[in-house]
């Protein structure tokens, strides 16, 4: 969701389904046209511009794949054409 006002602890945010009061007990202070990652009406983190489309291209090809869609490459693309990469912590030492 993308913060449109704040009040104290409390953002006015627009998502997906449309406005909502979200607490911001969890993230601190934010500005108008910050996007926020939030469930059960709280922000759970800040997001970047970027984080926040590639978000709502997954949650896109959800509803494709509930709708009956098979092919949800296009949703993805920073996916296509790379190889997968493992977090450090999962890389073999040389």
């Amino acid at each position: 969701m993308q913060v449109l006002a704040v009040e104290g602890r409390w953002a006015r945010c627009r998502g997906r389904d449309g406005d909502q009061q979200i607490d911001l007990c969890l993230v601190g202070d934010v500005q108008p046209g910050t996007w926020l990652m939030t469930f059960l009406d709280a922000a759970r983190s800040v997001m970047t511009a970027e984080e926040a489309a590639q978000s709502s291209a997954a949650l896109d090809a959800l509803a494709a794949v509930l709708a009956g869609t098979d092919d949800v490459s296009t949703y993805f693309a920073d996916l296509i054409d790379r190889e997968p990469q493992l977090p450090d912590f999962l890389k073999v030492a040389p």
